[in-house]
Parts: structure tokens; sequence; C-alpha cells
């Protein structure tokens, strides 16, 4: 089955790495274009989902950049917005496990000036799934015009939301306000346990799911990185390992692994609504997959998601891991 399209709606943000130079007190930066929505959509486009991208893109230097990245991995530009203002930069710094921390310089950049008639007119006809998070969704003055839109879309799409807390940029506790209202939206909520920690400190992981399914969200992924994934279905739950690999950096791996579940379950006809044919099978393949799509990207530098082609280098790993993995699971009755 060809999966439908996927509607990404977000930030784009130049991503400029540190890079040491031979003359003194100089810095260099090498700029890869990134953004967690656009590294989604991007690496949904590689995968074969028709992914089209929401997004108010810049005309300057970055924007460009922008614009030929997603034009060149297949993303439908088709309702992008030409905007006036600059794009959004972020320098990162990476540590010796390729960890990258941002500092951001975003004040009055394109990304967040979404005004409800840029969005009023969006077909969603052909959606399957709509999917956004990270900045967009908490800095004004477009974070209130992308619920809104949300809500609109809600009753004829499945809803993807993840939240990329980034607390040098936007306080925590603007996410915490808004996730009650975000999960009673979403029907699935990715998350990485860095922002587990940040949204529910001390918070055991199956604790914030259950929190969170209360709140609405019938599926809750949390990635941990080296140590696999969890999902929680309505409270069924399983453990998922990650792939082994060479690792360059971290950057774009979970905006990658969301890529590969909504890809996954959208090849398999899942989405396009409440998730009510979802079974816990299903959610367990789809984080297989995810792990494979991260580990890829893990394995190069920067946010550069995989091709189809690549995924079979890493297939005859995964069936080893099958077999000699057991799963945890856990389950509990559902709400």
């Amino acid at each position: 089955m060809s999966p439908r399209q996927i509607t990404v709606l977000g930030e784009c943000v130049a991503d400029a790495f540190t890079e040491p130079t031979s003359v003194p007190y100089e810095l260099a930066l090498r700029v890869l274009p990134g953004g967690g929505p656009a590294n989604t959509a991007v690496a949904l486009a590689r995968l074969g989902t028709p992914a089209r991208f929401l997004a108010r893109l810049s005309g300057d230097v970055f924007g460009r950049l922008f614009r030929a990245h997603l034009e060149a991995s297949g993303v439908d530009l088709s309702y992008a917005v030409a905007a006036a203002e600059p794009s959004t930069l972020a320098v990162a710094e990476l540590d010796a496990e390729g960890q990258a921390a941002f500092s951001f310089h975003a004040q009055s950049t394109a990304d967040w000036q979404w005004t409800g008639a840029e969005l009023a007119g969006v077909d969603l006809a052909d959606t399957a799934c709509v999917h956004t998070g990270s900045l967009a969704l908490v800095k004004e003055p477009g974070a209130a015009v992308l619920e809104d839109f949300l809500a609109t879309a809600a009753p004829r799409a499945t809803i993807s939301i993840d939240p990329n807390v980034r607390p040098l940029l936007v306080h925590p506790e603007v996410y915490r306000a808004r996730l009650a209202h975000w999960c009673d939206l979403a029907d699935v909520l990715r998350l990485s346990e860095d922002d587990l920690e940040l949204l529910l400190p001390g918070t055991p992981p199956e604790q914030a799911c259950d929190i969170w399914h209360a709140a609405g969200a019938r599926l809750v992924v949390i990635t941990r990185g080296a140590d696999g994934a969890l999902a929680s279905l309505d409270g069924e739950r399983v453990h998922v390992p990650a792939v082994s690999t060479s690792v360059a950096d971290t950057v774009g791996a979970g905006d990658s692994f969301t890529a590969g579940l909504l890809h996954h379950l959208g090849a398999r006809g899942l989405l396009g609504g409440r998730l009510t044919e979802l079974r816990l099978d299903d959610v367990e393949e789809a984080c297989r997959f995810g792990t494979r799509v991260a580990a890829l990207t893990c394995s190069v530098a920067g946010p550069n998601p995989p091709w189809q082609s690549q995924l079979a280098q890493l297939a005859t790993a995964d069936r080893a891991w099958r077999a000699s993995t057991p799963l945890s699971r856990t389950s509990r009755p559902n709400r």
C-alpha cells in the first residue's frame, strides 16, 4: 500500500556547527539546513511518503538553502510562505558523544510569524496525518494560530506532535502549560527522555505515559537514545532496543525516528483518523523501523536522514536483533 500524504508544519533552522581553524582567535561555522519539523519532512520524503511542508521561508541566504534542500529531498513546498523576515539560526557545539548544545538567534525571525490567513487555504483532503511541534508550536505570535490549525485538521487527519523542548529559547513552563491541550489534540505524542525530564522532572516514563494518555494522546513514544524507545498505546507498552551504529552526531535523530514511525504506520494504512485500528504489534514494528532510520541519521554529520535505498544496509542486523533480543512488555486496561 502506498502511503498517503503527511503534512508537516513548523520551522526551518540554520544549524551552524563550530569548527576550529588554524588562525588564532578565529572560529569557523559550517551551516547545514535543520529545524525539527523540516528534518521530519525531509526524512518522510526520502523514505517514500509524500510529504508537504508548511513553512515560512525567508528569502535570505539561509532561506534559499532551506528551499533547495527541501526540494532536492522531494518535499512539496506548494503551500510554503515566502517570508520577509530573516531565518532562524542555531549555533551548535558537539560534545564527545556527538550530543549538540544549541544557542539560538531567533528574535523576530520568519518561523514564528504565522497568521490565520496564511493557513486558511491549506487543502488537507489528501492528508492522512498532520505533524508539528518544536518551537513553532510555542513561539508567539504564531503558536496559537498553529493550535487552531491542528484543531481544524483533527476531524480528518491523525495529529502527531513532538514537543522538542528548547529551554534556552523558551522556558519549559511554557511547554508544560500547553502540553495537556496538545495531548487533547494529538493522537501521537513523540518526545525524548530529555524532553520528559524538562516537562515532568523526576517522573518515571511509564507514569508520564499514563498522564499523557489521560490527557488524550492514544500513542506516546519516548525515545531514549542508546536505550531504544518506550511506546505506550492506551497503557499497553513495548520496549524496543536501539540499533547499534557508529555515531557522528545525534542531531536530527529524534526527528528521523518520528518520520520512520509515521512512514511505517502510513504505509500500512493506519493513519488518517484516531488510530482505532492500531495494535501494539503495529507500534512495535513502526518503532523498530524508526530506530533504524535514526541510527542511519546518527552515522552521518548533521540532520541528514537516509533515503529509502540506504535502509537495506541495516536490514540484516535488524533481523539478528529480532531473533536475539526479547521485548519487554507490560499492559494495563485501556482507558
